[in-house]
């Protein structure tokens, strides 16, 4: 196991990568930003999932590194989260 750490749009996210496997290792590091951001966010899966329009499961699925998602996608979440934070709207 290896502990790496990944920075999406300035938030600083630690994450330990089981698997030599890239793909895999990818799926793990998307799937625990994301889990992260939403938490940074202050709200439940239910919320979040509304609060971006995004479909209750498809974030869930996302969440659990069952599908990953564009990193784009990850970015954009994380710079509204961010900016709505700093606006005090969240």
């Amino acid at each position: 196991m290896k502990v790496e750490t990944y920075n999406v749009e300035g938030i600083e996210i630690e994450f330990t990568r089981n698997t030599e496997d890239d793909s895999e290792a990818e799926r793990q590091k998307m799937a625990y930003a994301f889990k992260a951001i939403r938490e940074k966010s202050g709200m439940n899966r239910k919320d979040f999932a509304e609060w971006l329009g995004i479909p209750y499961r498809t974030m869930q699925e996302w969440e659990l590194g069952r599908r990953v998602m564009p990193e784009y996608v990850l970015r954009l979440i994380a710079y509204k989260v961010l900016n709505e934070k700093r606006n005090l709207k969240i």
